[in-house]
C-alpha cells in the first residue's frame, strides 16, 4: 500500500512546482517591462490594475474551490452534483459581474484614474472572470488526485502568457504608443486564461443545468468567511500600491495650483511612483519565492508530525534554519543592490532600490509568520488568523493614508514591514498561549540581529560601487553563513544528552 505522506508529500511538490515556477518566471518578466516602459508611469498603470486582480480572484471564485472540498468530504451530497452546484453559482455570478462591469467600464476607467483607457478595464474583468470560472475545474482535477493534469494545464497557461508577452512586446510593440504596451499584457494573460477553461472543456459540455439553491446556500455561508478573511490578507500583500496612487494624485493637486491639465498631470506622477516602487518591489519578491517553495512542503511536514513526541524539537529545529535562511536572502540581496538592480534595466526606476532592503525585511517577517501560523492550524482556532489578518490590514490602511502625503513610497515600505512585523509578534505570543510551542528567541534574534548589524556596518562604508564593494559585501555574507554553519552544525555529543536526560524540559535546538 502507497504511503499516504509520500503521495501528499509528492502530489504537493507537483502543484507548487507550477505556482513557483508562474511566480519565477512571472518575476523574470520585470526587466521586459521596465524596459520596454521607459517612463514609471506605464509600468505604474500595469501594477495598480494588477492590484486589483488580486482583490477580484479572491471574490469571483465566491471562495466556492474551499466549498467544494469541505462539501464532497462531507459526502453530504453526490461529488458530481456539487460541483456542477459549485460550477453554476461562480458561473451566474461572473455573468452578472461581466455585464455589469462592461456597461459600467467608462466609469470604473474614472473612479480608477484611466479615464481615457476602459478597454483596460473591459479586459481586466475578462481575464478575472475566466480564472474564476476555470477554477472549479480546476479544483475537481486536484480532489481527484490529477496532480499531472493541473500542473499540464497550469503549466500550458503559464508559457502562453511569457511567449505572448514576449512575441507582443519586443516585436509588435512602439515605445512611442506605451498605451499598446499595458493592451498587449492584458491580452497576453486573458489568452493565457482562455487556456484553463479549453482543457477542461468536458467539465463544462456534461453540465446537468438544475441547480439546488439550497445546496448553494449552505456552501455560501460556508464559504463567504473565508472570502472575508482571503480579501483581508490581499490588503496587506497588495493595497499600498492603490493607496499610493489615489493619495499622491489627490496630495498633487492639493500642492499644486489650479492649472489647465494639472489632472493628467497628477494621475502621470501617482502612477510614475507606483511604477518605481513596484518594481523595486519585485526584487524582495525573491524571499516570497523561496517561501512559497517552503510553505508547499511545510503545512504537510507539520501535520504528518502532529503527534510525533519531539514535535516541539522538532519545529524549533525547523524555525531556526527557516530564520537563517531568510537571512542570507536578506544579506544576499541587500548587499548586492549594486547587482541586483540591473535586473531592472532602467535608472528612471533606480531611485526606488532603497525600499528594497525594508521589503525584504518585511518578507522575513512575513516567513516567519507563516511558519509560526502551524499553531492556530494544528489547533483548529483558526479563527486567530482571520483576526491577525484584519488587524494587519487595518493597519496597513491607517499607515499608508497618514505618512504617504509626506514619504510616498517609502512610507509603503515601512509600513509593510510594520505591519508584517506586528503579525509575526500577534501570532507568536497568542501562540504560546493557545498552542505554546517553546521557539529558540537566542537564536531567532541573535540571526535576525546580526543579519541587520551586518548590513549596517557594510553600508556605512559607503563604498564605491566595483569589485571592492563585491568584496567587502560579500565577506560580511560568508561570515554570517559560516556562524550559521558553526552555531547549526549538530555535535556527537547532543543525541545522548537528549536520551539520558529526558527529564529536561528546555530546549535547546
Amino acid at each position: 500500500m502507497e504511503n499516504p505522506i509520500k503521495k501528499l508529500l509528492g502530489q504537493t511538490a507537483i502543484y507548487g512546482l507550477t505556482v513557483i515556477l508562474g511566480r519565477a518566471l512571472n518575476f523574470l518578466l520585470v526587466p521586459l517591462y521596465v524596459s520596454v516602459f521607459a517612463d514609471p508611469k506605464d509600468y505604474g498603470v500595469v501594477s495598480i490594475l494588477y492590484s486589483w486582480v488580486a482583490f477580484l480572484i479572491v471574490l469571483l471564485p465566491l471562495g466556492m474551490e474551499t466549498a467544494f472540498f469541505k462539501f464532497i468530504s462531507d459526502q453530504k451530497e453526490d461529488k458530481q452534483k456539487i460541483f456542477q452546484n459549485s460550477l453554476l453559482t461562480v458561473l451566474g455570478f461572473n455573468s452578472i459581474f461581466l455585464l455589469l462591469a462592461l456597461v459600467m467600464s467608462g466609469t470604473i476607467a474614472n473612479w480608477l484614474l484611466l479615464p481615457d483607457h476602459p478597454e483596460y478595464v473591459i479586459l481586466l474583468v475578462l481575464i478575472v472572470s475566466v480564472d474564476a470560472i476555470a477554477a472549479l475545474p480546476l479544483a475537481k482535477l486536484r480532489s481527484e488526485n490529477q496532480s499531472k493534469k493541473f500542473a499540464s494545464i497550469q503549466f500550458t497557461s503559464i508559457m502562453v502568457n511569457i511567449a505572448f508577452n514576449v512575441i507582443l512586446l519586443l516585436f509588435f510593440f512602439d515605445k512611442e504608443n506605451p498605451h499598446m504596451g499595458i493592451m498587449y499584457i492584458l491580452i497576453a494573460n486573458l489568452l493565457a486564461s482562455l487556456v484553463k477553461p479549453l482543457m477542461v472543456y468536458k467539465d463544462f459540455l456534461n453540465i446537468n443545468w438544475t441547480f439546488n439553491f439550497a445546496l448553494a446556500k449552505q456552501m455560501l455561508i460556508y464559504s463567504i468567511p473565508l472570502i472575508l478573511a482571503g480579501f483581508a490578507g490581499i490588503i496587506n500583500e497588495t493595497i499600498d500600491r492603490i493607496l499610493l496612487q489615489n493619495i499622491l494624485y489627490d496630495n498633487y493637486l492639493t500642492s499644486h495650483p489650479p492649472t489647465e491639465g494639472i489632472e493628467k498631470s497628477a494621475m502621470n506622477y501617482a502612477a510614475g511612483q507606483v511604477g518605481i516602487y513596484s518594481a523595486c518591489y519585485k526584487l524582495a519578491m525573491l524571499v516570497t519565492i523561496f517561501l512559497q517553495a517552503y510553505k508547499y512542503a511545510a503545512e504537510p511536514f507539520f501535520f504528518s508530525n502532529a503527534k510525533n513526541q519531539d514535535q516541539n524539537k522538532l519545529y524549533t529545529k525547523v524555525m531556526n534554519y527557516l530564520v537563517a535562511a531568510l537571512c542570507v536572502v536578506f544579506l544576499g540581496v541587500s548587499l548586492n543592490l549594486q547587482i541586483f538592480k540591473y535586473f531592472i534595466p532602467n535608472e528612471a526606476y533606480w531611485i526606488g532600490l532603497t525600499a528594497v532592503p525594508l521589503l525584504l525585511l518585511a518578507n522575513i517577517f512575513l516567513g516567519i509568520y507563516y511558519n509560526q501560523s502551524i499553531w492556530y492550524k494544528l489547533s483548529g482556532q483558526t479563527k486567530f488568523g482571520a483576526y491577525i489578518a484584519i488587524g494587519g490590514a487595518i493597519l496597513t490602511i491607517g499607515l499608508n493614508y497618514i505618512f504617504i502625503p509626506k514619504y510616498g513610497f517609502m512610507a509603503s515600505a515601512w509600513a509593510t514591514m510594520i505591519v508584517y512585523g506586528a503579525q509575526m509578534t500577534a501570532s507568536y505570543l497568542l501562540g504560546q498561549k493557545y498552542y505554546p510551542i517553546k521557539y529558540n528567541l537566542r537564536k531567532f534574534c541573535l540571526y535576525l540581529g546580526l543579519a541587520i548589524l551586518f548590513y549596517f556596518i557594510a553600508t556605512a562604508f559607503n563604498i564605491e560601487e566595483g569589485m571592492v564593494q563585491f568584496f567587502v559585501h560579500n565577506t560580511f555574507i560568508v561570515v554570517f553563513v559560516a556562524l550559521i554553519y558553526i552555531l547549526e552544525k549538530p555535535t556527537k555529543q547532543s543525541p545522548p544528552k537528549v536520551d539520558d536526560q529526558p527529564q529536561r524540559k528546555t530546549i535547546i535546538a
